[in-house]
């Protein structure tokens, strides 16, 4: 049977540096052709026993996300690789996720298309857990007794029917948490019902987890 993807030949480009590198992560994306992205603050979390002794189990992340045709795409996460040095420990993570759709960027030309015999995925996807403000803790916690060897946490505010409460009488929007997780697909499953027994995700207001098929991954170790 043939395998249909319903995807543009749009796909977006994550990276993940330490902070202060986001700029440049532009810049070089800039050079390969890619027209500009969009850099979000978060941080970075590590479960090693000396890390943990010494205090520095958190540190400063920059999540550089950027969409570009593929043929963009592939040859520009190659020079990436290669300026941002990923190979190295500690340099930074980037991974590709499928567009299936992409507007708003006047000197790209919109293309939806059925591709015949799929694309490439990876052995990783990524889980994202939306929780309130916290919480992230928790689901990396939970993450790491399924299996997962890290995570970034990226702060974000939330708009619902269950997330909003008042305060003399002004509704307030409370912040919330994404925690961002890339893990190989046979421990997938184990990690998201760790995070859905440990926050009770199935109860209204307490969080949503989605997960995305990766196409690329470069510097998971």
């Amino acid at each position: 049977m043939e395998n249909i993807s319903l995807l543009s030949n749009f796909e977006m480009l994550c990276i993940i540096v330490n902070y202060g590198i986001g700029s440049k992560v532009l810049k070089y994306a800039k050079e390969e052709g890619i027209l500009g992205g969009t850099i979000i603050l978060g941080k970075g979390t590590h479960k090693r026993p000396l890390l943990e002794f010494l205090e520095l189990t958190e540190t400063r992340k920059e999540l550089v996300l950027m969409i570009a045709p593929r043929k963009i795409i592939n040859p520009a996460l190659d020079a990436l690789y290669e300026k941002l040095k990923l190979a190295k420990p500690h340099h930074g993570i980037a991974f590709v996720i499928p567009v299936t759709q992409f507007l708003g960027a006047g000197k790209y030309e919109y293309e939806a298309k059925n591709e015949i015999g799929g694309h490439n995925m990876t052995e990783y996807k990524a889980i994202f857990t939306i929780v309130d403000k916290g919480s992230g803790e928790k689901v990396v916690d939970a993450a790491t007794m399924a299996g997962a060897k890290g995570a970034t946490i990226i702060n974000a505010r939330g708009s619902g029917i269950h997330e909003t409460s008042k305060l003399f009488a002004m509704e307030i929007e409370p912040e919330k948490e994404i925690v961002l997780i890339l893990a190989q697909k046979e421990i997938v499953k184990p990690i998201i019902t760790s995070i859905c027994e440990e926050l009770d995700i199935d109860q209204p207001g307490n969080g949503i987890i989605f997960v995305q098929e990766v196409h690329q991954t470069y510097g998971i170790r």
